[in-house]
């Protein structure tokens, strides 16, 4: 059975301007009325996204909504799950630690106006508010040029348009979940006075590219751990890819600044073997960012949150 786009998720489109994300956790104090909340939710989702995006054609409404190993196993617990799905265990690198901290569900909704996902994101919650607590809403924007808060392009290696869903969606490896995908959310926090304080050439150095061009660097130009170089996974002589979505957020005035990273991949074993890399070596950006949450979460395709509806599983 070959992969369709039509029953994909939002998991292999442009991350958008507007852009919120949200994890939740399930009460569990009535596994039957979560349930039925989660059911009742995966049936008006498409319907509520479908409507916005008649009424707002140009505003380019994008959705992508999964669930957590242990969300998984609560709501159905006699269902087989998806053969990568876990629980996200820490990665401890010798110096960072890219931490877990254990979520239900993910929302990932992302637009090119800021009222279109604050809507969606409101009829929701109509749904589900009694079922659940919010452990975290973050509003993202498009920096300038599709750059990341620290001011380098962002997402120059992910694989082309025509090559995503081969990175990005579940295939015959597991056809119970095929057309389905791996998201792995993290959020960082920046240490932007420091980072801004670093000259240009040390801060490409750090990058393994140049700033204004985004033109790579020299291997002997980089830094030993500079970020494009440890943040492959080149497992068994090849290099895997996933497909990032790199997303700025900011207060300003209270002087938070941050990236929120979601990584969209058919494996979920690529994307860990490059946290490894990442941690482990000691990524050179690591020094100025810092990971303050990370998940795990199955991103189900279209006809399977049709039969969560259907309540068949």
């Amino acid at each position: 059975m070959p992969i369709s786009l039509r029953d994909t998720q939002d998991v292999y489109k442009d991350a958008g301007d507007d852009i919120i994300f949200a994890t939740m956790n399930l009460k569990r104090e009535d596994q039957a009325a979560d349930l039925e909340a989660v059911q009742d939710l995966a049936e008006h989702l498409p319907a509520f996204t479908n409507s916005l995006n008649i009424r707002y054609p140009e505003s380019h409404l994008a959705v992508a909504f999964g669930f957590s190993a242990n969300a998984w196993h609560y709501l159905f617990p006699n269902a087989d799950a998806p053969k990568e799905l876990v629980e996200f265990e820490p990665v401890v690198g010798p110096k960072y630690t890219a931490v877990a901290t254990p979520a239900d569900l993910f929302f990932h909704i992302r637009s090119t106006n800021s009222a279109v996902p604050f809507e969606l994101m409101s009829e929701v919650m109509t749904l589900i508010k009694d079922n659940v607590t919010v452990l975290d809403e973050t509003h993202g924007f498009r920096y300038f040029e599709g750059r990341a808060i620290i001011g380098f392009v962002d997402g120059t290696e992910n694989p082309s348009a025509l090559d995503t869903p081969e990175y990005a969606v579940i295939g015959d490896e597991d056809p119970e979940f095929i057309n389905g995908s791996y998201a792995f959310a993290q959020k960082y926090t920046h240490d932007l006075e420091a980072w801004n304080a670093l000259k240009t050439e040390h801060q490409e150095q750090a990058i393994g590219r140049h700033k204004f061009n985004d033109i790579e660097l020299k291997d002997e130009e980089k830094a030993k751990n500079a970020h494009n170089v440890v943040s492959q996974d080149n497992d068994g002589g090849v290099e895997h890819k996933i497909v990032r979505m790199n997303v700025p957020f900011s207060n300003p005035a209270e002087g938070l600044n941050g990236t929120y990273f979601i990584g969209y991949s058919r494996y979920y074993s690529v994307t860990r073997r490059m946290l490894e890399n990442m941690f482990g070596q000691s990524d050179r950006l690591l020094d100025f960012s810092t990971p303050v949450s990370g998940e795990l979460f199955f991103i189900p395709s279209r006809s399977l949150l049709g039969r969560i509806a259907d309540g068949e599983l």
